[in-house]
């Protein structure tokens, strides 16, 4: 079962949302794969993604109106240099001069795609380099 993989506390995590589940699982596998020496955080709202600093995270965050939002989704949410244009990042804010989070909204696997895996890419890439 592809859920045997995923910790206890990320079950946990989605036990209020198990339809979520199957989004994490697919998003987590691609991160696994893709980005070298992540380090996996299970906090209360939110599973980060380390490299040497935070690049990453999922949560449940209703980065849309409720009425534009599906029952299932997950919250990406990463850090970039730079801001993305693009009609997926539901929302962006500059915390600091230069640094960049953004929010996409997952509803399904098919969007955990290459643009998406790109963007996360860039942002362990840009937290590695981040001192």
């Amino acid at each position: 079962m592809e859920a045997e993989r995923v910790s206890g506390g990320a079950l946990l995590f989605f036990s209020a949302h198990p339809g979520a589940l199957p989004l994490y699982l697919a998003f987590d596998g691609r991160v696994r794969g893709q980005v070298e020496n992540v380090r996996v955080k299970v906090q209360k709202t939110q599973i980060s993604y380390y490299n040497r600093h935070l690049f990453a995270c999922v949560s449940l965050l209703p980065a849309r109106r409720a009425a534009d939002r599906p029952k299932d989704y997950i919250t990406v949410t990463f850090g970039l240099d730079r801001r993305v244009e693009s009609p997926r990042i539901d929302s962006a804010c500059q915390p600091y001069p230069n640094r960049w989070t953004h929010h996409v909204l997952v509803a399904s696997a098919g969007e955990i795609d290459e643009e998406l895996m790109g963007w996360v890419a860039e942002a362990a890439a840009f937290a590695e380099r981040k001192k």
